[in-house]
């Protein structure tokens, strides 16, 4: 479109049809206008609305991610939750399943029902803590070898991920996402 424009433009001062300097600047204050206009119609507008809440502005996101994770961790048999448990447990080693918990910012209802797939998979071992309540929970070796599995795959993602929200926004997403949870978790009764 600009190039057009741009033609149009060259050809009429050959032409001598643009006879003054004012109608020079209008017609390249119109080229200037359209070319504005196209790059705002060829950029990529969001289909999606902003919210005004930021508890669903996190949930959606989170939606979104967990859906682009779980689709690149399928073909290795994993869900996105079951990955970031292995994950977990790969970084922390043995601990509580209260702990973990915790880590994960998850409620208990939900940690059983996953650990209790995970633990039928042979990925996760338990064994009783201090206390015959407590459970200690560690990486059996299927869940080592699982999480190795999965791990270049989710390497994967998280380099697209990084490369097109860029080095910056990815820290700065890294350290908003950590200060939130940090904050609710530690003082949400007292905000």
């Amino acid at each position: 479109m600009r190039l057009l424009v741009n033609r149009l433009l060259i050809r009429r001062i050959r032409s001598g049809q643009i006879d003054s300097d004012r109608r020079f600047l209008d017609n390249k204050y119109l080229c200037i206008q359209l070319n504005v206009y196209t790059s705002i119609m060829t950029m990529k507008h969001s289909l999606l609305p902003a919210l005004p809440c930021m508890c669903a502005s996190f949930r959606r996101t989170s939606r979104a991610l967990t859906q682009f994770y779980e689709d690149a961790l399928r073909p290795v048999g994993l869900r996105s939750t079951q990955f970031t448990i292995l994950q977990a447990l790969s970084l922390a080693g043995e601990v509580t399943q209260r702990r973990l918990g915790e880590i994960l910012a998850m409620d208990s209802t939900t940690l059983t029902r996953t650990l209790s797939i995970m633990r039928r998979e042979g990925w996760i071992s338990e064994r009783c803590g201090e206390d015959r309540r407590e459970r200690r929970l560690r990486l059996a070796k299927a869940g080592e070898a699982q999480f190795k599995r999965a791990l270049p795959v989710w390497e994967k993602v998280q380099s697209r991920l990084r490369h097109r929200l860029g080095e910056q926004a990815w820290k700065n997403l890294f350290e908003i996402t950590h200060q939130v949870t940090d904050l609710v978790t530690t003082q949400g009764d007292s905000l």
